[in-house]
């Protein structure tokens, strides 16, 4: 009732922080998502390449590159968890408030990574301490992206929505690049150096990311549209219960929209152990690659956001995740092929294209299904569920994975069965990208009203 009654005095209060704040809260989200995936994809990237050998060496190889997938995905286990403490104090205390936290929760966890013993050399307390310490970076992201997207949806003007929020995604992909181009040279180690040593140089680089990032959102202000309500004294005392009482269907179709993760995590996990580990192409090549869909993306990502800016959210998501669902098709059939040519011409198309929108419109997507008092909660909940397959779909994917020159197809089926499930979902969402922020996550028949 009283955020009806007031969305004037809402947009006046809000008038003299608003001036300046978008392209601040867009550069503050930008940065501080690039710090926290650059920690969050090394992570990956190791998981591909050395995690089996360095922490499972003990085992057959095929379940050592399964367990070290599956030490990826417990990142996922925890982000459900953590996303219900961070959208508590996120929609209750502040936005600014979890942004700061999830960075130095982030650093400082990678950081430790770095540090582990080898099996080798403490035996099973190795791997535990890494999936303790992988833990803890999944409750870190849980609260990252939809802190930063809720900071960035609120500061961002009218009809600009998704094109501001953008810059979280855009930031995720800055972070995979710094990952990745990390990598490479740490890649082209001598074997024996890269095991003894050499991955650990980049979880320990993430020190000094991590300070940029938390020095660059020191001075971010919190959303003019949050303090309007902690000032009317109108934030619930409990966001998930408003939420689930008030939202749970908008939660179901976050979840399941969100499943055009496996996309992200499959290309740049799964089908990176597939050609170096199964198919033996170069480490340095297939990661030049990555980076490349990435830069790719960069520059698609916002675009497509314009485009929904004008045209709506559903059908820029929708072109995505089918367009994904049909084109990692050919691009596992390339590597599976050994055709290098092929290879980054399919994936950059799938990655830097066609995937980046769905990826660059989800934060306006999701975001304009909830209101001020909830939003956090509904993203965060909403969007770590439906991530946690995308984190465990490189394991899945490593044991439906089978012999011979069309192995990779049970895998390519399983990318497409989520991505369609996601594009069906999005779907039967409500279309928001000329609804006023004030009426944002209201009922029908209220807007109406």
């Amino acid at each position: 009732m009283e955020t009806s009654m007031n969305p004037g005095s809402q947009a006046t209060a809000a008038q003299p922080k608003a001036v300046h704040a978008p392209k601040k809260a867009a550069l503050a989200s930008w940065i501080g998502s690039a710090v926290e995936y650059y920690d969050f994809f090394i992570y990956g990237t190791a998981a591909a390449l050395v995690f089996g050998k360095v922490f499972f060496p003990s085992i057959d190889p095929k379940l050592a590159s399964i367990a070290a997938f599956a030490t990826f995905g417990v990142a996922y286990i925890a982000r459900p968890f953590g996303a219900f403490i961070l959208g508590h104090v996120g929609d209750k205390f502040g936005r600014k408030k979890v942004l700061t936290f999830t960075l130095l929760l982030m650093g400082i966890s990678t950081f430790l990574v770095g540090a582990l013993p080898t099996y080798d050399q403490i035996g099973i307390a190795s791997p535990i301490m890494l999936v303790v310490l992988r833990l803890l970076q999944g409750i870190s992201a849980s609260g990252e992206q939809a802190g930063a997207n809720s900071m960035t949806l609120e500061h961002a003007p009218a009809h600009r929505r998704a094109f501001f929020t953008s810059f979280t995604l855009s930031g995720t992909q800055a972070g995979l690049i710094l990952a990745t181009l990390v990598y490479i040279p740490v890649s082209a180690l001598p074997e024996d150096q890269l095991l003894a040593w050499g991955w650990r140089i980049p979880f320990f680089l993430s020190a000094v990311v991590v300070a940029v990032g938390v020095w660059v959102r020191r001075s971010l202000p919190e959303t003019p549209v949050f303090e309007h309500e902690e000032k009317q004294h109108v934030t619930p005392r409990l966001p998930v219960v408003e939420l689930f009482s008030n939202h749970a269907a908008d939660v179901l179709r976050v979840i399941f929209a969100a499943l055009v993760s496996v996309v992200s995590t499959i290309f740049a996990v799964f089908t990176l152990s597939y050609a170096v580990n199964t198919m033996h192409l170069p480490r340095a090549t297939m990661l030049t690659m990555l980076v490349l869909a990435n830069v790719v993306a960069l520059g698609a990502i916002p675009l497509w956001a314009m485009l929904s800016d004008r045209i709506g959210r559903r059908p820029v998501f929708i072109i995505g995740a089918l367009g994904s669902a049909a084109l990692i098709w050919p691009y596992m059939w390339a590597i599976a092929s050994a055709d290098m040519t092929l290879i980054f011409t399919f994936g950059l198309l799938l990655s830097g294209v066609v995937y980046s929108a769905a990826n660059g419109v989800w934060p306006a997507l999701y975001g304009e299904m909830f209101d001020t008092r909830v939003r956090l909660s509904g993203m965060a909940i909403g969007t770590q569920i439906g991530f946690a397959l995308g984190g465990f779909a490189p394991a899945i994917s490593a044991a439906l994975l089978g012999d011979g020159p069309t192995g990779w197809m049970p895998v390519a089926l399983f990318t497409t069965a989520t991505s369609v499930v996601a594009a069906v979902s999005a779907w039967s969402a409500r279309e928001t990208y000329n609804v006023p922020m004030e009426q944002l996550g209201k009922k029908l028949r209220a807007v109406a009203a």
